[in-house]
Parts: C-alpha cells; sequence; structure tokens
C-alpha cells in the first residue's frame, strides 16, 4: 500500500534526508587511497549519530555496518571492512540511509578516487543523467512507468545496462515502502503519481550486463563480468509543482 504523507510529515523527512545528504557529501568530500572501507564507514557513521540520527543500515536485515561502500565492480551492498583498502583510481560507491525522528533518509553516489579511467569517468556520467532523467519524470499524473522508461532509454542508449534484480522504492517511516521503482519499464504504466508520494529513483549501472551475482558474503553485488557499476540515488517527494529532492544538504 501506497502510503500519501502530509506536508507536514514531509517537512520531517525533509530533515532525515538532509542528515543523509550531509553525510553522503562528508563521504565524498573524506574518501582517498590508502583508506579502508571501514574507515569510511566510520566517519559516515559519527557524523550521522553527532547530528541526533540513527544510520538505519546498522543492523537492517543483519547488516552488520552503518553505510554500504561497494567499490568498482561492486554495484549496492559492499560491506565495509578494514582489509578493503581505496586505491588510486578506484570508483567507490556510498549508500547512506538515515533515521530521524522516526523517518527514514535515503542517497548514494558513486565517488571517483583522483584520477580515473575514461571509460569509469563515462559511466559514472552516464549514471548521474540517467538520475536525472528519472527525477524529471516525477511529477503528479504520470505514473511510476514513466520514470522507469526515462532511466532505462537513457542508459540503454548510452550502451549501458541497468539492473533489474534491484529498484528503487518508496520511503517513509520504513526504508523501504510501496511503490518499487524499477530502472526499466514502459512509460503510462505502473501507479499513478500524486502529491505526497514519497519515492527513491536510483540508477543502477552496469558496463557489460545487466546480470549481477551476490558474493559468498550474502551481501556484496557485483557485475556479472566482473566491470564497473555505478549507482546514483536521490529521495524525492512528488508535490503539486516540481519534484521536491529532499536530500539536498541543505533546504
Amino acid at each position: 500500500m501506497i502510503k500519501i504523507k502530509s506536508s507536514a510529515e514531509i517537512q520531517k523527512m525533509l530533515k532525515s534526508n538532509e542528515i543523509a545528504a550531509q553525510a553522503l557529501a562528508l563521504a565524498g568530500n573524506s574518501i582517498k587511497a590508502g583508506m579502508s572501507t571501514w574507515e569510511l564507514d566510520k566517519i559516515v557513521h559519527d557524523f550521522i549519530v553527532s547530528k541526533g540520527a540513527i544510520p538505519s543500515s546498522l543492523g537492517y536485515a543483519g547488516f552488520p555496518n552503518s553505510c554500504c561502500i561497494s567499490v568498482n565492480e561492486e554495484l549496492i551492498h559492499g560491506i565495509p571492512s578494514k582489509k578493503k583498502i581505496i586505491k588510486e583510481g578506484d570508483i567507490v560507491t556510498v549508500d547512506v540511509t538515515t533515521l530521524f525522528n522516526g523517518w527514514q533518509g535515503d542517497n548514494a553516489r558513486t565517488f571517483k578516487v583522483g584520477t580515473v579511467s575514461d571509460a569509469a569517468e563515462r559511466l559514472l556520467k552516464v549514471t548521474e543523467e540517467a538520475l536525472w532523467k528519472g527525477i524529471e519524470q516525477a511529477v503528479a499524473g504520470n505514473r511510476v512507468g514513466d520514470i522507469s522508461a526515462a532511466v532505462q532509454q537513457y542508459v540503454e542508449s548510452n550502451g549501458y545496462h541497468v539492473v533489474r534484480q534491484y529498484v528503487g522504492h518508496g520511503i517513509g517511516t520504513e526504508m523501504h515502502e510501496d511503490p518499487e521503482v524499477p530502472n526499466f519499464g514502459r512509460a503510462g504504466r505502473g501507479p499513478r503519481l500524486v502529491p505526497g508520494m514519497t519515492i527513491c529513483i536510483e540508477p543502477m549501472v552496469n558496463e557489460t550486463t545487466p546480470d549481477v551475482r551476490v558474493l559468498g558474503d550474502k551481501w556484496t553485488v557485483v557485475e556479472a563480468n566482473g566491470r564497473l557499476s555505478a549507482h546514483f540515488e536521490h529521495c524525492v517527494a512528488i508535490t503539486n509543482d516540481k519534484p521536491l529532492i529532499m536530500t539536498l544538504e541543505s533546504h
């Protein structure tokens, strides 16, 4: 069931998403070659707690850390580790979720570590642009499929592949609510978008195949051919006007 939020509830969600956005920006500013993904996770954890919020990934379905950190071919759900050292030229996806006063925040971004390959540069550019193509369709009267189709068409027209096993989602008092927001589909299909809906739009893009596999840790999802992956995510509220991007560092 899709839960419609009041304007007062959206104001509460804005605060949680603002903290999530600030934590993600801090991660991007902190990331450097030679640090472990565990160190980066701790920076994010400490910041979220300092704001009076909870890192809602911690313990979610047994997840052991405060954010997901995925490197190169890792698409999502990478487990931070003291043994995983970030290197020059890596691309690193950080996915940050927060809980503040009962409301969830959620955003993700793939960061460049120093100078990256042209292939990585282009993949990140296209994936982030696909996110904005999706957000453009997040207006009242459209359908979820309009978002999905916009993302898919842009990604595939640039020669990349959208992942199908994992999708965007509604968000509110729970991290994952209805509706699902796939990165593939047909325009004009799916639930209608109405003011008060709050959703996470999150293109997950692979370099050579739509297929993924899950590593032995039962969490980390990688590009099936071991090539690069990228992931960008914003939390958006449907309004009577243009989409309200909730995961900004300030409003």
